[in-house]
């Protein structure tokens, strides 16, 4: 094959295989995605050399307006896009020097590597994702307070094993899972900590003799400061774990919810109904609504895991320096990841947005399925003054004998008690009728809860006032994010037009 590119020492142009399934799909994603994150690097970069005085204000001037040309073809392009160059950087510099010619456009890439440029490049575009599925999670839990502030009456059953154990409400149960999505939204947060610190200026993994000023690049590129360290700079892909890692649990979370709703909307509990929009029918049974988007909510968190795996998987047992496996191949599904999961959020969020709650179906069933008589057995420790042990067996037996009889907590009675309390201890109930019926309302029950972290439709208000305060907070750093960012696009843009006026 003849000689078509200079690649350094190299003297022939990729393979055909190499361009096929390496170079071209990653020059694709980085047109798609990529194309003006370079750019800014570049102009950061350019800015940086003229300001610590290795290149000249001219050579500064001249890089800068070419760059400007470039960044204005992003959608029609009228250099060609050569595979065999490599990759879209070395495409944009070629052009860079066509433009400018060898002595000034080579100098762009003084005291820089690709290898740092790369790792600059893929937390800029990381960051704009983040940032989306950030908004996107706060969304959903703001979608999860406000039904459950709807329903702090909403009595239903509790669940353990899938059996029924307690009464508590609607809220109390969109409460708890709201604490859960608080500590995944919180990790998730922190992971922005190590995402947002600029590997540029670590070069290949060795820094530069050449007097850079690494802080002022950060600065225009809006990180909090950069990777103190030249090797760490080209090395690490930690954070796409912790992010990958954080989505991943935040996954499992939204799973489990979805299956606890997937059972509910079922005709057997009946205690919600999806939204039409939300739900497809057979293609052969008339009767069904199926909520498939709960299917693909609970799906999606094994994909997330499956996203978590890779990432793991590929950067241990790697040499801690650079390398493809670390900067290409631990990306690889990255994106497809966060893509994944913003998915998720927009589905969960909207079947919970539009669903219908029973209430009285709730109530019916929490009534009849015997989650009240733990408060039962407490009302014979304290009126008949025996051990709770003593009451658990009481009642157990008379549970027994309600189901052999195929008869409901709602048909509990004294004679019932007192046939299990003499065949078991030998004694009768003090309880009336009266008091039983008070001891088996799940209402009541309910009220009774006062506790730190009870039913009490007051102490749920209670716990959403705190996650809403805690979501406001989360908001206003999200904001303060973005306007960070911002405020460094409109530096990097100032700094720029000052070096061309």
């Amino acid at each position: 094959m003849a000689q078509t590119v200079q690649r350094g020492k190299i003297k022939k142009a990729p393979a055909e295989e190499i361009v096929k399934y390496l170079i071209r799909p990653a020059i694709e994603g980085d047109l798609k995605r990529s194309y003006n994150t370079i750019l800014d690097i570049n102009k950061a970069h350019i800015l940086m050399l003229a300001k610590t005085g290795i290149i000249t204000e001219d050579v500064e001037k001249k890089l800068l307006a070419a760059t400007a040309q470039i960044e204005s073809e992003k959608d029609h392009p009228t250099f060609e896009i050569n595979p065999n160059v490599e990759d879209l950087y070395f495409n944009l510099e070629r052009y860079l020097i066509k433009m400018t010619g060898l002595e000034v456009g080579g100098q762009q890439h003084t005291a820089r590597s690709r290898n740092d440029l790369f790792a600059t490049e893929i937390r800029i575009d990381t960051r704009k994702v983040y940032l989306k599925l950030a908004e996107m999670f706060i969304t959903l839990r703001r979608t999860y307070l406000e039904l459950a502030r709807k329903n702090l009456d909403t009595v239903m059953s509790g669940y353990t094993h899938m059996q029924p154990s307690e009464p508590i409400t609607f809220a109390h149960y969109l409460s708890g899972v709201l604490s859960a999505m608080g500590r995944d939204y919180d990790r998730y947060a922190r992971a922005w900590l190590a995402l947002n610190l600029c590997p540029l200026g670590g070069c290949s993994m060795g820094s530069t003799s050449f007097p850079i000023d690494r802080r002022y690049t950060a600065e225009l590129l809006g990180f909090d400061g950069p990777v103190q360290n030249s090797l760490d700079c080209v090395a690490s892909r930690d954070y796409l774990l912790e992010i990958t890692t954080t989505l991943a649990q935040t996954a499992m979370t939204m799973s489990r919810t979805a299956l606890d709703l997937y059972n509910w909307s079922t005709p057997e509990y009946g205690y919600i109904e999806v939204d039409d929009s939300c739900a497809v029918c057979s293609s052969i049974m008339p009767q069904k609504k199926n909520p498939f988007t709960l299917e693909h909510v609970k799906a999606k968190a094994a994909h997330m895991e499956g996203f978590m795996i890779s990432v793991y998987n590929t950067m241990k047992n790697v040499i801690f320096s650079h390398g493809r496996d670390t900067s290409v191949e631990a990306p690889r599904y990255f994106y497809t990841a966060l893509s994944e999961m913003e998915a998720d959020f927009a589905l969960l969020n909207v079947t919970v947005k539009t669903l219908s709650v029973r209430k009285e179906r709730m109530y019916e069933n929490a009534a009849r399925n015997f989650c009240t008589v733990t408060e039962l057995a407490n009302y014979l420790v304290r009126h008949d003054g025996i051990s709770f042990r003593e009451a658990h067996e009481i009642i157990a037996h008379v549970v027994g004998n309600m189901c052999d009889r195929r008869l409901t907590a709602a048909d509990i009675n004294r004679d019932a008690i007192d046939e299990a309390s003499r065949a078991l201890y030998g004694f009768e109930t003090k309880l009336t009728d009266e008091m039983i019926r008070e001891a088996l309302d799940p209402r009541r029950v309910v009220l009774e809860k006062t506790a730190l972290g009870g039913t009490h439709p007051d102490e749920v208000s209670r716990q959403l006032d705190l996650i809403e305060a805690q979501i406001k907070n989360d908001e206003k750093v999200l904001e303060e994010r973005r306007a960070q960012l911002a405020k460094a696009d409109a530096l990097l843009a100032q700094k720029v037009k000052e070096a061309l006026s």
